[in-house]
């Protein structure tokens, strides 16, 4: 089997069990390859095997069967955009804080690795935005998992987002921002700008205001069969586009053209887990003493 391991740097409180997993691949005869700045961070804190093989890019992730995601959400996020088309089933091992993506704490991973070697789980498919800008050299990997957004750059200022569905024209929204988020990303940034909650099987955008003006401007759902249409303008020379965790400046002009990927992220869930669990335990729900 063949596995390919992405990560951040971690706690040193976890390296015992991030040493006790790599461990435990091994004596599984497990083919395993690191993220070349993870092997960095991992030969100085935790005991590892010298010699295992490194990656950079995610064309090197291709016959892998499984990657593994250690950190928080962002991690796995990042670990999304470099996995891309190749649609690779990725687990999410929390090294982070709340993990609604990044499920497996560190008591679950002996559970978590027989269940992946026994094909005891099941796989969650994500839908992603195919982001495109005129103004910006997206890469080989111009896809978000959770979110597109524009942002103003001076907080002292707003931004006028001219918002087009599909060649109609919806609104214009005067904010500090404008987020296009997944139904993933609906327990992200757009949920804490007062977005709702999607649950993730759901084929839709969501179209979340920061800050609004204008307040009877709020969420909008709509179906992921649209693509949708961007242009900012204001007094400020530059504005701010976000995919994911990666920012790029742009100018009025842009234009920002966002639509559902022709493929999905494929996450490992594990069965008899769902997504209304994972909230109720990341969000707190039904902690009221008359349940």
């Amino acid at each position: 089997m063949k596995i390919c391991i992405y990560g951040k740097k971690f706690d040193p409180i976890y390296a015992g069990p991030i040493s006790t997993l790599i461990g435990d691949l091994l004596e599984r005869e497990a083919f395993l390859r690191i993220h070349d700045k993870f092997y960095d961070f991992l030969k100085e804190t935790v005991s590892i095997p010298a010699g295992l093989e490194v990656f950079s890019k995610g064309d090197d992730l291709r016959g892998s069967d499984f990657i593994f995601s250690i950190g928080g959400d962002g991690t796995l996020l990042d670990c999304a955009r470099i996995v891309g088309q190749l649609e690779i089933p990725v687990l999410g091992i929390n090294t982070g804080r709340l993990g609604f993506l990044s499920t497996v704490s560190l008591q679950d991973i002996p559970h978590a690795i027989e269940a992946v070697f026994s094909g005891n789980f099941d796989i969650d498919k994500r839908s992603m935005i195919e982001v495109e800008c005129d103004q910006v050299e997206l890469g080989d990997r111009p896809f978000a998992l959770n979110e597109v957004s524009i942002l103003n750059r001076e907080r002292n200022s707003m931004v006028r987002i001219h918002t087009t569905v599909s060649g109609e024209f919806m609104n214009t929204y005067w904010a500090d921002g404008l987020i296009v988020a997944t139904p993933t990303g609906s327990t992200a940034y757009s949920l804490s700008c007062g977005g709702p909650i999607v649950s993730p099987d759901a084929r839709n955008f969501i179209l979340t205001p920061v800050a609004a003006h204008n307040l009877t401007m709020r969420p909008v759902v709509i179906s992921d069969t649209h693509t949708i249409t961007l242009t900012a303008e204001g007094r400020s020379p530059q504005f701010v586009l976000t995919i994911d965790s990666w920012s790029y400046q742009i100018g009025p002009d842009a234009v920002v053209k966002l639509r559902r990927a022709p493929f999905e992220f494929h996450l490992i869930a594990f069965r008899g887990i769902n997504f209304f669990q994972t909230i109720r335990s990341k969000m707190g729900w039904g902690l009221d003493k008359r349940n």
